[in-house]
């Protein structure tokens, strides 16, 4: 009578290649599960934007330095006033972002006015430095975002303000609605 064996012990070929293809299963599983895992951080990988939303704005009252902005990276330094609104329908927040040797005006707007609008946006630094750039505000009451070309900083990067005016019609040359700066005591 002949037998046959039920695979013990198992065939030296068969477990070379079991444990091939389960080599290969993993290579191929690994770049998947790092692609679904998602970035590594404290950022929110729902904050990358094109544009600032009014609630994608830091929320907070004071000042403050924080250590991440998106697309900015890890090393700018970021100081923003409150966030403020005008009975008339616009809400502003204005900020002072140094990065390198680089400090420059942001400030994040949304104007549900129905009316568009003027904004100046100044960035003041020791001896009497400024910058100033007009931006346009559309009718409509999409968030947007005006920046200050980014300027060498001089002296110490904790003394530069920022101010953001946003006034009826074309030019600033309509009444002022809303003043917005870069710290508390505007």
């Amino acid at each position: 009578m002949l037998r046959h064996s039920v695979g013990w012990p198992p065939d030296p070929r068969r477990v070379r290649l079991v444990a091939l293809a389960g080599v290969v299963a993993f290579i191929v599983a690994l770049p998947l599960a790092v692609a679904f895992a998602g970035p590594v951080g404290d950022a929110d990988p729902g904050d990358v934007r094109g544009s600032a939303r009014a609630d994608d704005r830091p929320q907070t009252p004071e000042p403050t330095r924080s250590p991440l902005l998106v697309g900015l990276g890890l090393a700018t330094a970021v100081r923003c006033g409150p966030e403020l609104s005008s009975p008339d329908g616009i809400e502003a927040q204005t900020c002072v972002l140094t990065q390198g040797e680089d400090t420059w005006a942001r400030t994040y707007y949304r104007n549900a006015t129905g009316d568009e609008l003027s904004s100046v946006l100044s960035v003041m630094g020791p001896g009497g430095r400024t910058v100033q750039i007009n931006c346009a505000v559309g009718a409509d009451d999409d968030p947007g975002v005006c920046e200050t070309p980014r300027e060498r900083t001089t002296g110490d990067a904790g003394a530069y303000t920022a101010v953001a005016e946003f006034a009826k019609g074309a030019g600033a040359r309509g009444p002022l609605l809303l003043r917005s700066g870069s710290n508390s005591g505007l």
